[in-house]
């Protein structure tokens, strides 16, 4: 599998995340996400996921978490996926903005 091919899955799964109503969850620092973030984001420090998953679940909804470059991410994405939320990694909130 080529990278082209990864690329347009993540594409793929990031329209049909949005095409079910997902929630853009930004885990940036509160500095990071005032300086720029997507309209519409909802904002929760990687740090405080573990605490906030009460709250998140009651969206009911999937969730693309954001960071700057995909790390915290995907690390808050895993998170969420062990503990039943509908997740994936939509890695850095500006490439991000340009898929949705």
């Amino acid at each position: 599998m080529g990278l082209f091919s990864l690329f347009g899955n993540k594409n793929k799964k990031i329209a049909d995340f949005c095409d079910r109503g997902a929630v853009i969850l930004d885990v940036r620092t509160r500095s990071e996400y005032e300086s720029g973030a997507i309209p519409g984001s909802r904002h929760i420090p990687l740090q405080q996921i573990s605490i906030q998953l009460s709250e998140i679940k009651k969206w009911n909804k999937p969730v693309i978490c954001c960071c700057a470059s995909g790390m915290r991410s995907g690390t808050a994405a895993g998170i969420l996926k062990r503990n039943g939320v509908e997740a994936m990694n939509g890695g850095g909130w500006f490439s991000l903005s340009k898929k949705i």
